[in-house]
């Protein structure tokens, strides 16, 4: 069997398509959209073989903002632990300014019993609000009798006492009203 040839098939004449109108739009048609159909094949093979770069990219980046929060993660605590001590000595610096409040808060502690533990002092206007825990009901009679001994803070009241739930300490909370005198 002998193979026949397939004869190339051209829907544009040879000849006479240049002097027409017709056939010069047509051939700048042509000529102008094969550089056009060029180009966009030059910018998809661009895009994407800019794909792989951008990809190394973003994976490092990620890898870069993974480290960033393990960093953060781990001062967590240090920063908060930082910030509850700023805010101690900020407490702390405002009070030191009143040279009252030292005295009062010299005068309370001078008279704690040794079993008294105190976890808060609180000092307002005409008011000094004490918290704390005590191993024994008469250590905090004690301690009462102690801070009315010399009637530097007048109408001390026992506001609240509690025992603690599987402890042995019991927690109390005074009041003194009415600091009738500063102490020296």
């Amino acid at each position: 069997m002998a193979k026949s040839k397939k004869a190339p098939i051209n829907l544009l004449p040879e000849e006479g398509l240049e002097t027409t109108l017709a056939g010069r739009i047509l051939s700048w048609v042509l000529s102008t959209f094969r550089i056009i159909v060029i180009v966009t094949e030059i910018i998809v093979m661009v895009a994407f073989l800019s794909r792989f770069w951008l990809d190394a990219q973003n994976t490092d980046l990620s890898e870069e903002i993974k480290q960033k929060q393990a960093v953060l993660a781990a001062s967590a605590p240090f920063e908060k632990n930082f910030r509850d001590t700023q805010k101690r000595l900020n407490v702390f610096t405002d009070y030191s300014k009143d040279p009252g409040i030292s005295k009062k808060m010299d005068y309370i502690t001078d008279r704690i019993p040794a079993d008294v533990i105190l976890s808060s002092v609180v000092f307002n206007q005409e008011k000094v609000e004490i918290n704390g825990l005590a191993a024994q009901e008469s250590s905090i009679m004690q301690f009462i009798v102690n801070l009315t001994s010399d009637e530097t803070l007048g109408e001390i009241s026992l506001d609240k006492i509690e025992e603690e739930k599987n402890e042995t300490n019991i927690k109390f909370t005074l009041s003194a009203f009415s600091l009738e005198r500063q102490t020296e």
